[in-house]
Parts: C-alpha cells; sequence; structure tokens
C-alpha cells in the first residue's frame, strides 16, 4: 500500500522563493478554502463514485473548447503544455496589475463555478471566466473591501448562490461575502448591487482570520488562525447572523480523551495552527486541517453538528516516515527526528487528499519530501486503509517558511495532482490510480513571472500568473480515464471493420447516417473524452448530432445514447479467456478483462458514471427526450439513471451470492432457464447472468420460487425453514434499497436545466408490475405462512424486513404519481391514485391485525395514509396520538380534500362538505397568517360559487325533478340557464341579478361568449313584464319603476356599477332575437330607451 523511499535521496527539484506575505498562513490563495465538492462512495468498493460530484462547478462551459496557445513563460516541458485559459483578462485586472508596486500584496481566487477574483489592498475585482476565448466583458465587478491593517487576501472572500438548475451562476444571483484579517465582514446579496452590502464584524480574540467558505443555504463558515469557526447566515434582508461552530468530542463524546485518543479522535488542540479547509456539498460536510487534526462537522441550513477530530499526527506520521526512510538500515534512528507538515486538503472520488511535506533534519542533504495522503471519510470515522504517495518533488531544505505549499486536484474522477509554489508548479497523481502520471515541475520564475492563485474549472487545473493571466496546464500523454480493458476494447470497437472509413475524418462522417454508424461514432466521440480530448468529442458530437437539428434527429440520438448505456450495461467480458468463445461477433463494442464478476460490475459502473458526465460536458443531455422501455416510453434521462440503478443492484446481488451462494446460484439457474439460456462449458451460470445487468430484476420472481419450494420441502421445526425468508427478504430488499438510495442521491446527476412540461409517466423499474407483483407476493408469505409459526425475535425481524420492502414499493407509487401531478394528466393522475390507495390499506391493514403498531404507523405516517392511522389511534384508545395526527396532518389534510373538492362534480352536497372540511383543515395547520387568509379565501369563493345553485327555487328544482342532495354540480352557465329558464315562473330581480352574477364565473375553457350570455339575461328579464301602453300612463319612467329590468338597473347602481360599460348599447338590445315580438313594440321602445336616458346618461 505504501510505496517504498528510493535507495538514494532524490536530486534537488530547486528551491522555493520566499512566499508572499499574508496574514494568513498560507502562501498563496490556496483553492481549498471554497471546495464546491461531492463525494459519496458506491456501495461495496472504495473506487466508485458518481461524477455528480464536479456537476456543480463544471457546467457553465461545457460546450466551449480550451485555447490552445502555447504559454510563453513557463519552462520547456516534456509531458503537459502550459496553455493559456478562456478570453483575455478584463481592463479593471489588467489595470490592477499594471499598476501594482513590486512589493504589493496581490491574491487570486479560481472558484469552480466559473468565477476568479483578484485582491489587491482594499479592492477586489471579481469576472466571469470559461473556456471561451470570447467573454462577456460586462461580468466584472470592483468592491470595496473594509479597511484593515493587515494585508487583504482572496482567501478572505467567498462566493454562494442558490440556484437548482446546475448552472454557473448569473451576476444576478451571485451573493459575495469578504472579511479582514481581524473580522470585519461586509456582504453583497447580489453582485448586480455593489453598492448595497451590509456589515458585521467577528471577534476571534485576538486570532486572525483566514479562511472564508461559502456553505449550505447561501451561509458562510469564517475560520481563524487558531482553528475557531464561526457561522455566517445572511437573511432576506441581508442582516447577518452569526453563532460559533460546536467544539466537541462528537459522537464519542462520553467515551473519556484516554480511549478517544487510542481511537485516534481528538479535539482540536489550542496550539493548533489552521491549514486548509474543505466544503463537501453534497455530504454537507465541512473539514478543516490543522497541524496536528482533521475535524469534521455536518451543516444543516442553520445548524451545525460536530463529528470528528482525527489525530493525523499521531496515525499519519509513521505512515509517511515508513514509505519515505523506511528501507534505510537506520530508519529507528530516524523516525524520531522527523518533521511533517500538514499544508492542504483537497478531495476527489477516493476520497480527501491530504499534502504534506517530511523532512529529516540529520539527512544531508536535508531534502523536502513532498508526499499526498489519500483516505475515505466513512461519516463517523476516517477509513483505516491510508495511501501514501511519496512524489518525485523533493526540493532542498531551507526553512519551514520555504516548505509551504499548496495542493490543486482539479478533476473528481481523476489521479491528477498539482502542487504550487509561487514560482513553480509540480504535475504529479495522488497514487490511488492503476496508471500514473506523469511527474514533471514547471517553472514559471525563469523570465520573472509568479503564480498569484489558483483553483479549477471545468476540472482543469487553473493557475492565474502575474504576466500572463490564467493559464492551465494539461497532460500530453491524454491517459483515459477508463478501466484500461475497456478502453482497449472500446478502441477496436470504433477501429472495427464497419469504421474503416477514418472515424475521425470529418468528410466521411457526414457520408455515414446509418443508425448503427451514428452510434459507432457516439462511442468514438465518447472515447475521446475520456482520453481527455474534449475539443475533438465535442466537435464529432455537434456533427452527428447538430442542435438545430429536427426530431427526428433527436430520436436517433435517443436510440444511440440510450444503446451505448446498455452496451456499457451489458457488456461482454471478451478479454476473459473463459469468454472468448462465447462473445457474439455484433456485441465487439465493449470488452472487459476482469476475471473477477464484482470487478466486472464495478468496472461497468465506473464507465456508465464517464458516459454520463460525457453526455453532459458536450451538451446532449439537455436534448434527451425519451425511448420506449417495457411497453411504453420513458424520458431518456431518467432511462440511463435506471440503468446505472440496476448495476448498483447487480453489485449487490453479487456480495449476496458470496455469503449465499446456494440461494442465489439456485434462482439464477432458474432465471437462465425461463430465458433458455445455454451455459457454455468453460463458463459458470453466474458468469452468464451477471453480464446482462439490464435483467438483474429477473431474479426476484425466480428467489421467490426456490424459497417457496424450500418452505415447502423442509420441516417447519428446522432452522433453515425461517431463515430462507429472511435471507430472501434480505436480497431483495437490499437491491431495491442500493436502486432507491441511487436515485435519490444522483437525482441532480439526471436532471435537466429546464424539464419538459410532458415528460411520459415515470415508473422506476424498482415498481415494475414483476417487481410489485414479487413484494406483494412475498407480503403474503411473510404474514401467512411464516410470521405465524416463528418466535418473537424472529417475527420481529421478518416484520422489519417486509416493512422496508413496502417502503420500496410505496415509494414506487409516489414517484409515479409525480409524474402525472399535472392538469393536462388529472384522469390518470386519479387512476393511479386510487390504484395506489387501495394497495396501500391492502398492505398496510395486516400489520395493525398483527399488532404491529409501530411499524404501520412509520409508514402510514410517511405515506399518509390517514385510514390506518385513525384506525390505529381507535384500536390502542390512544387519543392524544390522535390529536397529534391531526394536527400534524393538516396541512395534507387541507390540500387532500381541497383537491378532491375541485375535481368532484357528480356531486354537489358532497363537493359542498368537502369544501368546508378543507376549511377546517386549513384553520388547524401551521400555515402563516397571510398564506391562512389566502386559502380561506379561495375555499369561501367556492362557497359563495356554490350558493348560487343551493338557492335555486325549490319550486324549479320541483319542477326539474333535481334534488340538492343528488344533483351534479352545475357551471355557471348551466346554472344561468337555470335560473332564466321558463320553468322558473316565479323568477323576479333576484334570480336574474344571479344569473348576471354567474357571469363572473364563466371558465375559458367553455367557450361562451359572455356578452351574448348577458344580452341574452337581459333579454330574458325584459320579456318577464308587459310593456302595454293600455293602462293609461303616459309618464314611461313611473309606468316601468316596477318592472323586473328597472330593479336589476337599481341593484347595479346600488353596486357602483359603470351602467355605460355595463349594458349594452340601447339598439343592440332592441335588434335582439331574444326579445321575440317586443322587437316590434313602438311603446317598448320608447319605455326602453327613456329608462337608459335616466339611468345610464344621468349616471354619467
Amino acid at each position: 500500500m505504501f510505496p517504498s523511499a528510493p535507495a538514494s535521496p532524490r536530486t534537488p527539484g530547486g528551491s522555493a522563493r520566499r512566499n508572499l506575505g499574508s496574514a494568513v498562513p498560507s502562501p498563496l490563495s490556496r483553492p481549498g478554502g471554497r471546495k464546491n465538492l461531492a463525494v459519496v462512495a458506491a456501495a461495496g468498493s472504495p473506487v466508485l463514485f458518481s461524477p455528480v460530484a464536479r456537476r456543480s462547478g463544471s457546467l457553465s462551459a461545457r460546450a466551449t473548447p480550451t485555447r490552445v496557445i502555447q504559454h510563453p513563460s513557463a519552462s520547456e516541458t516534456i509531458n503537459y503544455d502550459v496553455k493559456a485559459f478562456g478570453s483575455s483578462l478584463p481592463v479593471k485586472v489588467m489595470e490592477a496589475l499594471k499598476k501594482a508596486d513590486a512589493d504589493d500584496q496581490l491574491s487570486v481566487q479560481v472558484d469552480e463555478s466559473g468565477w476568479a477574483w483578484l485582491v489587491h489592498k482594499e479592492r477586489l475585482i471579481i469576472w466571469k471566466i470559461g473556456q471561451s476565448p470570447v467573454a462577456k466583458l460586462s461580468l466584472c465587478k470592483e468592491l470595496q473591501l473594509p479597511p484593515s491593517d493587515f494585508q487583504w487576501s482572496s482567501s478572505l472572500a467567498a462566493i454562494s448562490w442558490l440556484s437548482s438548475s446546475g448552472e454557473a451562476p448569473s451576476l444576478q444571483s451571485l451573493a459575495i461575502m469578504v472579511a479582514t484579517s481581524e473580522g470585519s465582514v461586509r456582504y453583497w446579496p447580489s453582485l448586480a448591487h455593489e453598492g448595497s452590502y451590509t456589515e458585521t464584524f467577528t471577534d476571534f480574540g485576538g486570532s486572525l482570520c483566514c479562511f472564508l467558505t461559502a456553505v449550505k443555504g447561501g451561509s458562510f463558515i469564517l475560520s481563524s488562525s487558531r482553528g475557531q469557526l464561526v457561522r455566517l447566515i445572511p437573511d432576506s434582508s441581508g442582516k447577518i447572523h452569526q453563532h460559533a461552530l460546536p467544539q466537541g468530542q462528537g459522537m464519542f463524546s462520553g467515551i473519556g480523551r484516554k480511549v478517544s485518543s487510542l481511537l485516534g479522535i481528538l479535539s482540536p488542540g489550542h496550539d493548533a495552527v489552521i491549514s486548509s479547509v474543505l466544503w463537501d456539498e453534497e455530504r454537507s460536510s465541512f473539514y478543516m486541517l490543522t497541524s496536528s487534526t482533521l475535524n469534521k462537522w455536518e451543516i444543516d441550513d442553520s445548524s451545525e453538528r460536530y463529528i470528528l477530530s482525527w489525530d493525523i499526527n499521531r496515525i499519519l506520521k509513521e505512515h509517511i516516515t515508513d514509505a519515505i526512510w523506511g528501507s534505510e538500515s537506520n530508519y529507528e534512528d530516524i523516525k524520531g527526528g522527523v518533521n511533517i507538515q500538514y499544508m492542504d486538503l483537497q478531495q476527489n472520488r477516493d476520497g480527501l487528499v491530504i499534502l504534506a511535506a517530511a523532512w529529516h533534519p540529520g539527512d544531508r542533504p536535508c531534502l523536502v519530501y513532498y508526499t499526498l495522503i489519500t483516505v475515505e471519510d466513512k461519516g463517523y470515522q476516517m477509513s483505516d486503509d491510508v495511501v501514501v504517495e511519496v512524489t518525485q518533488y523533493n526540493p532542498s531544505f531551507q526553512s519551514e517558511e520555504e516548505v509551504l505549499c499548496c495542493l490543486v486536484v482539479p478533476d473528481y474522477f481523476s489521479h491528477a495532482a498539482y502542487l504550487y509554489k509561487e514560482d513553480e508548479v509540480f504535475a504529479c497523481s495522488t497514487g490511488t490510480g492503476r496508471i500514473s502520471l506523469p511527474q514533471e515541475k514547471i517553472i514559471f520564475g525563469i523570465q520573472g513571472d509568479c503564480i498569484l492563485g489558483a483553483g479549477s474549472c471545468t476540472s482543469l487545473p487553473i493557475f492565474f500568473t502575474k504576466k500572463s493571466g490564467l493559464i492551465t496546464i494539461l497532460s500530453r500523454e491524454n491517459i483515459s480515464v477508463l478501466p484500461e480493458d475497456l478502453e482497449d476494447s472500446l478502441s477496436s470497437s470504433v477501429a472495427g471493420p464497419r469504421s474503416e472509413s477514418p472515424a475521425f475524418d470529418a468528410t466521411s462522417r457526414l457520408e455515414i447516417t446509418a443508425q448503427e454508424d451514428k452510434t459507432k461514432l457516439l462511442k468514438a466521440a465518447f472515447l475521446q473524452y475520456c482520453r481527455k480530448d474534449i475539443v475533438n468529442a465535442q466537435s464529432m458530437v455537434v456533427e452527428l448530432f447538430p442542435s438545430n437539428a429536427d426530431l427526428e434527429s433527436d430520436a436517433e440520438l435517443d436510440r444511440a445514447v440510450t444503446q451505448i448505456s446498455v452496451d456499457l450495461m451489458d457488456d461482454y467480458p471478451a478479454s476473459d479467456p473463459r469468454w472468448a468463445e462465447s462473445v457474439p461477433e455484433e456485441a465487439a463494442g465493449f470488452s472487459n478483462t476482469s476475471l473477477i464478476l464484482l470487478h466486472q460490475l464495478e468496472d461497468k459502473t465506473k464507465a456508465h458514471s464517464f458516459f454520463i458526465e460525457f453526455l453532459h460536458q458536450v451538451g446532449v443531455f439537455e436534448r434527451l427526450g425519451s425511448f420506449p422501455v417495457r411497453g411504453m416510453p420513458m424520458a431518456t434521462r431518467l432511462l440511463l439513471c435506471e440503468h446505472a440503478e440496476k448495476l448498483a443492484a447487480a453489485i449487490v446481488l453479487k456480495n449476496h451470492q458470496s455469503r449465499l451462494p446456494d440461494l442465489v446460484n439456485a434462482a439464477i439457474l432458474i432465471a437462465l432457464n425461463k430465458r433458455e439460456c445455454d451455459i457454455p462449458p468453460s463458463l459458470t451460470p453466474a458468469d452468464v447472468f451477471f453480464r446482462e445487468v439490464s435483467q438483474i430484476d429477473s431474479i426476484f420472481e425466480c428467489l421467490l420460487e426456490e424459497e417457496e419450494q424450500i418452505l415447502k420441502d423442509m420441516p417447519m421445526e428446522s432452522i433453515e425453514w425461517a431463515q430462507i425468508v429472511v435471507n430472501v427478504n434480505n436480497i431483495i430488499k437490499d437491491m431495491l434499497q442500493a436502486a432507491c438510495q441511487y436515485r435519490q442521491s444522483r437525482a441532480s446527476l439526471y436532471k435537466t436545466g429546464e424539464l419538459p412540461e410532458r415528460e411520459p409517466e415515470y415508473i422506476p423499474w424498482t415498481a415494475s408490475s414483476g417487481v410489485r407483483t414479487a413484494i406483494i407476493r412475498q407480503h403474503g408469505i411473510i404474514l401467512k405462512m411464516v410470521y405465524p409459526q416463528v418466535d418473537s425475535n424472529l417475527r420481529s425481524t421478518v416484520a422489519e424486513q417486509l416493512v422496508a420492502l413496502l417502503d420500496c414499493f410505496l415509494d414506487g407509487y409516489v414517484s409515479q404519481l409525480k409524474s402525472v401531478d399535472r392538469p393536462a394528466d388529472q384522469e390518470r393522475y386519479s387512476n393511479v391514485e386510487m390504484e395506489y390507495v387501495q394497495k396501500r390499506s391492502e398492505l398496510l391493514s395486516p400489520l395493525l391485525s398483527l399488532g404491529q403498531y409501530q411499524m404501520a404507523a412509520a409508514l402510514a405516517e410517511k405515506y399518509c395514509d390517514f385510514d390506518i392511522l385513525v384506525q390505529m389511534c381507535e384500536q390502542t384508545d390512544n387519543q392524544a396520538r390522535l390529536q397529534r395526527y391531526m394536527s400534524q396532518f393538516a396541512d395534507q389534510a387541507h390540500r387532500t380534500l381541497q383537491t378532491l373538492a375541485n375535481m368532484e362534480t357528480r356531486y354537489f352536497a358532497k363537493k359542498k362538505t368537502l369544501l368546508g372540511l378543507s376549511k377546517l383543515a386549513a384553520l388547524a395547520s401551521d400555515f402563516s397568517e397571510d398564506i391562512l387568509q389566502e386559502k380561506i379565501e379561495e375555499i369561501s369563493e367556492q362557497e359563495r360559487f356554490l350558493l348560487h345553485q343551493e338557492t335555486l327555487p325549490e319550486q324549479l328544482l320541483a319542477e326539474k325533478q333535481l334534488n340538492l342532495n343528488d344533483m351534479p354540480v352545475l357551471s355557471a352557465s348551466q346554472l344561468i340557464d337555470m335560473y332564466i329558464c321558463d320553468e322558473n315562473r316565479r323568477a323576479n330581480e333576484y334570480d336574474f341579478k344571479k344569473a348576471l352574477d354567474l357571469l363572473e364565473y364563466i371558465d375559458e375553457e367553455e367557450e361562451v361568449d359572455v356578452n351574448n350570455l348577458k344580452l341574452k339575461i337581459l333579454c330574458k328579464a325584459l320579456r318577464r313584464d308587459g310593456w302595454s301602453s293600455s293602462d293609461g300612463k303616459d309618464d314611461p319612467i313611473e309606468a316601468s319603476k316596477d318592472s323586473i329590468f328597472v330593479k336589476i338597473l337599481q341593484k347595479l347602481l346600488k353596486e357602483g356599477v359603470q351602467l355605460s360599460e355595463y349594458l349594452p348599447e340601447v339598439k343592440d338590445l332592441l335588434q335582439a332575437n331574444e326579445l321575440g315580438n317586443l322587437k316590434y313594440n313602438a311603446y317598448f321602445e320608447f319605455v326602453l330607451k327613456a329608462n337608459y336616458e335616466l339611468y345610464v346618461q344621468g349616471q354619467a
């Protein structure tokens, strides 16, 4: 594990110049303080990680290649190229560099999000960077820093943004906080408004501030040189709240210092000096490296939890010393005098990477050996496996100050590492990969240049030099990140007989249109990407699938992407000699030399994760549509996730096969027999089964068949009788949980910036009909056959396992429901929900019958089964719990009831009751006053509408043979017709006024002309009165004062309605066909015009 030291001292590689003076302990602007990294180890292997980790900072320029311009000021290099990165610097930055005196402190920070900032005296200049040679010059801002008696530093500035899209932050969404060494803090909520900021002060009691780090939820952590930490949380008004992070023994607080010391767990010492900090975004973990410990906290939105302090001095010193001097004959004398300095902390997929320097003053010459230590964080403890890589960077020791050095680990998926001082960079690798990158020193000080800061962007190491601005260092070897066997096989695949016209010749590529060849060329682009030839990969993809292409081209893209993903998942390990004669000729796309099944699965997982990263980086992931699977379309992005989930489940099954070979192998044989698969003599059934990962879910049904056979054949009294059920439960449960855990933890990786409005319904493979049937079947086996026959301990075990299985079952329905939760799919949603509610009740009710109340409650609470919860409270006579549920689920009850009320159209009485219950639930909820008022008003508005139906005249209902209790919910148009119809013989001004009021409720979807309907209502009202001059009244106003029409006008006037705008023109009213014979009545025309003149013109 630890490389041995060389037999003779290495040749000194040149001494470092004096470090830059600063109040912070680091010689340069180290990138360690602003890592938005995420690392999640996949189950079963310490080297399996998902590409989600580097997602946050690498997508902003995914489609723009790096400018390849040789950098003039670096020394001649053998294995690496030094190239300019992106466009020229903003004018403000160049002016600052030009005006700076030789003694001025300059420091630069490069952030993975695609932003960089320069600190010069009391000014901070921040600008957007990217691989494109054309930059948006407007994305540059200059900020005034708080006054300070010490040098300002870029390590005391940090940016934050709240965005769920995965894209780089915009100027508007970017917030920035800066601090001085004394603790003055200034915060800009939006970089778009540089004049608007708030301030506060953090007192570290004499210690100077050294790092400011953006963490969760737009907050920051300020670190002092002595390891004190303060959380700074800006609120919506910009005010900054602050509190100290907890210090202590974490989960080991009760075991005493002596025992915790033996475990390598210590609290930060008072004499410890901070070296570096690191923020792991996905795990929400914050690390602090000091001169003696590595400390960890878990960070929530507003609180923190101290997890551990790892004694690196005690644990790592011996490893490092042994790796360097272990082969020396006087090793025992040497190791007591070795000095070790821990300087920086970074991260890649293999774990945390610590940069340390070791020297022995008694050596002649005395060399400084720079060392990279990789250790995996296991959650509440660090792994016992420590990898020590002694680099070939070993300059002569000058002074402890000269030893200081910084580290960049730019690519989460690569083992590349870059050590740098003010005037030189040393390229190397962490030592955790099977292939080591060439080691080489690149000197920048030859022509008077110097490095002002560094970081990474788009998985490239970025350095800021005083003379040349942003540069990157690229390996000339372009070693592929793929496992060697997959790399070799993929190369032979794209260079096969069908690709004799060179895959990389543009003219030839344009002539190839067949889908199979497009898939092959996309494979070739993927291969180039894995070799770090991003420019060629990008251009190939753009040519194959141009962004302005038609729908057919996008469908071809979905087919090609899906095919490659399946090929990776179902790869034939052709270079395994046992498989040599069993590989179909057409399956030569990917092959795999791993002789051990588990390694084959791990390599497939690794390759698939690189494929997803490739799709994101070349810009096609956002364009993916859908592809048919299991007889219905599925969003291609989710299908790709499904393939990765199945690989995770396959690894779990393989591990179970090692522990339970008889059971798993028997189920595998059943599965292969069902598929009618031949098993070549040189292979085992497991080899054949695990090769085709896409069919991994077929094992569930086969496990149940084997289980039922054993239960039938074996005596009930034997220990093995019930144990078979426990084993089958564990296998199914662990496989499903591994898949679901991958799906949830990697959700952001498979999201596009803006999801299409109409993606197909999503039924995860863990919720397919076959898997659902298997879980229901196992539910019956457990509760009907096994549970009644076993003792209390086994009952508890199988019940817990059953709860886990049901959790997976119900979670699948939730995912399915979410995918159709939109207005256009309301009917489908209702049908799926009805099926879900029925299955939920059928599966949870037996748990109540068996008295497993706690387990039933856990699932019922999670999946909001109010019926089960109420039944449980009644059976246990627990009124207090019932009250808690009524309060706890008030919000959900309100939403559910309101949704049901909105959908109810069959029964008026039911809709009215549901609305009333919804209002009561809202009142009992924890809604804020504003939201509660809004919801109550919304319900009240619906109740006001229903009141029009509730107050329909009894005579009319009787005439129509209708009853309020069982009549349907009428629309506004239907209610209007009811109020103005001839059957409503006693209709008066109130009925017609209600009809007019109902016009407000006419839905746009009803396609009704509201003005025509208003005209119809008024005409119907006019026809209710007799308009004859024979009554002897000469005054038209007096003659019509008791008419329904006039009374309607008076009501409208009382309500403040502007009649000239509300009523139709009198001529339009007189010409309306709905007036019937009144159209030809001269006296009616005279009276109507007189009333228009009195009421309409009079109001004006």
